[in-house]
């Protein structure tokens, strides 16, 4: 179960960080809230995941998803170039991510 919140919440950290970029310095009110609500439950379920997994490993598998989430979702709206060495690159952290579940 802990496995299951770590990645719901890595995804969240992709939401409030996208949110972040369209909140236009705070400017616009529903990425603002967006970006509140997501990064509250985004660090709650990295929170609770911390019960079980190490904080290290927990850590880098929630950055490693929030980082492929927010630059695969980027890419698939147009708002960022896409390219072969980008996808190797986050295909290297996806595979990183699963290394660490499966030595954990």
């Amino acid at each position: 179960m802990a496995w299951f919140v770590l990645l719901v919440s890595g995804v969240l950290e992709a939401v409030w960080a996208t949110a972040l970029g369209r909140a236009d310095g705070f400017s616009r009110p529903v990425p603002t809230v967006v970006f509140v609500v997501g990064l509250v439950l985004s660090m709650v379920g990295l929170a609770v995941a911390l019960r079980d997994l190490p904080v290290g490993t927990a850590y880098a598998v929630w950055v490693g998803v929030g980082a492929v989430g927010t630059v695969g979702y980027a890419m698939a709206t147009g708002a960022e170039s896409v390219s072969l060495v980008k996808i190797l690159l986050l295909s290297g952290i996806v595979g990183c991510v699963v290394g660490l579940k499966v030595l954990h």
